[in-house]
């Protein structure tokens, strides 16, 4: 009979907290008593490998903050490191605690919704050994879970509700000391009884669309070399990121301490009126970092609140919130908290905080309500026009260079996201906020599962955002300096055409060696028409006042609702303004006798 070991064997499982800064989960996991050994594990999930939409950006984002973790890890103890294991969670952990005789298992708490199915399979596997599991909120500056509770299970839908549920609670905690040193860890050495089936994934490749190569990520439990390296990119069967962002709480660290050694900028810091045209980000870029938990948000709460104590009152006024960065990190946690109560925010179908509106190109569910996937193909010219958008072709160049820049980044400004959603929604297309978020899913680096799904309704006027008729501009700096660099074929055009290069003459087109419709295509629509139209259809799906839960959007009947009220109020024969003149003009013309332009011009002069 093995003798067992004495002390206790700690397992800490990094997630979305890749940092030794301010982590109350790993100072929980560092004060348990009589460690004997210490385990860092990252599980290397086949669910978010195969299951989520991730892009080059993003990965690459994700493996160098994994690997700058680790290598903190081996500065706090050269025997340490992230130990990288290859499978999905549910199978390798137990496999861990059997292999090294775990006694804690210990994680920052994670409450969106793949993360809590996820955490409480490991829970319940949990139950009938002798690991004992400690769950540690620290991903926002107050737990989802509580605030729900104490908005009586209800989603926090404004700014000022989650202020005033949070007011409750007490202030945000102050950041915990890191630690300076980790004990050893024990025998890294697996048992496995599971074979290949613990890589076995059953459901849609989502990212097989980027992967050129081979994928031997998954062969091996601990990785190619047997060392629990972290993954690489080639791997994966990947090509080269593009982005010129870099991961890691090191580079994250940076950034922050760059930010806070400015009190003028760090008081009078306005998100809204920072420059979405500027070649560099003129935001702090903090976002990627704050996504996979390279530093703390109480790291950034308090680090702000010590650098407006030395602002010395010059270089402007104080911004308040919800501009400033307080509000910033505010509104994270309320959408956090929105998407903590419903399990349905990623999507329309269920979603009790969603406006039905009857966009082209929704999600497709079978009788027993279970998405399709594939999404079955929707009309010639919604795909059309969704591809243009996503590809950057819609021939409005600032929608162009925005989309451009995202991919090839993994980031824009948030004005360029408001002006991108705008326009593939509510704005012109009518499409619906589901897709756009999809294309954000896979390419922006700092994605969360809640802001993303939550800023593509308020966006869209789903939810937390109902001024529908207010949509935005297809065009902004004079200069046209970022349509410039992510749209080259238009950096000839002068000021003038940069935001409209089809109304150009053609000796200008010429001149600028881009010929619309054969090195640039033309608009994809008439902007000012189907905003009137998108208005209209708006109108009355507010009007008709379902949302997603609704049992006419379950039971299918909610589209042909809307399309009789639309039939109704003449929605989808909206003219322009001008295509109203036109018309006025052609009955003038009819009256006197003469329905064609230029026999009405010559009755006119006679």
């Amino acid at each position: 009979m093995t003798k067992a070991k004495a002390g206790a064997r700690v397992l800490y499982w990094f997630r979305t907290d890749l940092r030794i800064t301010d982590s109350p989960a790993l100072n929980a996991a560092l004060a348990i008593d009589h460690t004997a050994e210490f385990y860092p594990v990252w599980c290397w999930d086949p669910n978010y490998v195969y299951g989520h939409r991730v892009g080059l950006n993003r990965w690459s984002f994700l493996l160098e903050s994994m690997t700058d973790l680790s290598d903190q890890l081996t500065k706090l103890n050269k025997k340490q490191k992230l130990h990288v294991v290859r499978g999905a969670p549910e199978k390798v952990l137990p496999i861990m605690w059997k292999s090294w005789e775990i006694t804690h298992i210990v994680w920052e708490k994670d409450s969106n919704a793949y993360a809590k199915i996820r955490d409480e399979r490991i829970k319940a596997l949990a139950k009938g050994t002798a690991v004992e599991v400690l769950e540690v909120p620290g991903r926002h500056l107050f737990d989802p879970t509580e605030v729900v509770k104490a908005n009586h299970n209800k989603p926090t839908m404004t700014l000022h509700q989650w202020q005033s549920v949070t007011s409750k609670m007490g202030g945000v905690d102050e950041p915990l000391p890191t630690p300076t040193t980790l004990p050893d860890p024990g025998d890294v050495k697996l048992g496995d009884e599971l074979g290949e089936e613990r890589y076995k994934y059953e459901g849609v490749d989502r990212n097989a669309h980027i992967r050129t190569g081979s994928d031997t990520c998954f062969d091996k439990l601990s990785g190619s070399k047997g060392d629990y390296a972290v993954p690489t990119i080639a791997e994966m069967g990947f090509g080269q990121p593009t982005t010129s962002i870099r991961g890691g709480t090191t580079a994250g660290h940076e950034k922050l301490s760059n930010f806070l050694s400015h009190p003028d900028d760090v008081a009078t810091f306005s998100k809204p009126h920072t420059a979405p045209t500027s070649l560099e980000p003129s935001t702090t870029l903090l976002s990627p970092y704050i996504k996979f938990g390279c530093v703390g948000v109480r790291e950034i709460w308090w680090g702000c609140k010590e650098a407006i104590k030395r602002w010395d009152g010059k270089g402007g006024k104080e911004t308040k919130e919800p501009e400033n960065m307080f509000g910033q990190l505010e509104f994270r946690d309320m959408y956090a908290a929105a998407e903590a109560a419903e399990p349905d925010f990623e999507r329309i179908r269920g979603n009790s905080v969603c406006r039905y509106i009857d966009w082209g190109l929704q999600n497709q569910y079978d009788k027993d309500g279970q998405e399709i996937l594939p999404r079955p193909r929707g009309g010639d010219e919604d795909e059309e026009r969704l591809a243009a958008w996503r590809e950057g072709r819609t021939g409005f160049p600032w929608i162009d260079a925005c989309m451009r820049q995202l991919k090839n980044e993994g980031w824009i400004h948030h004005l360029a996201r408001h002006s991108v959603a705008c326009f593939i929604t509510r704005g012109q297309c009518y499409i619906s906020w589901e897709r756009g978020m999809e294309v954000f899913d896979e390419w922006l680096i700092d994605w969360d599962p809640a802001s993303n799904p939550g800023n593509w309704m308020w966006l869209s006027c789903s939810a937390f955002f109902s001024q529908y008729y207010r949509v935005y501009g297809l065009k902004t700096d004079k200069s046209g300096a970022l349509v410039r660099k992510y749209c080259p074929e238009l950096k000839n055009f002068s000021d003038k055409y940069i935001y409209a290069p089809h109304l150009a003459p053609e000796s200008v087109q010429k001149e600028a060696k881009c010929i619309i419709g054969k090195d640039y295509p033309f608009p994809i629509l008439n902007e000012h028409a189907e905003k009137d139209r998108c208005i209209a259809r708006l109108k009355n799906a507010f009007a008709l006042g379902l949302h997603g839960d609704a049992p006419e959007v379950l039971d299918g009947t909610a589209p042909d609702l809307l399309r009789k009220k639309h039939e109704e109020t003449g929605a989808l024969d909206v003219k322009t303004a001008k295509e109203m003149k036109e018309e006025k003009a052609m009955k003038k013309r009819e009256a006197a006798g003469d329905s064609t332009l230029d026999g009405y011009v010559k009755k006119a002069k006679r």
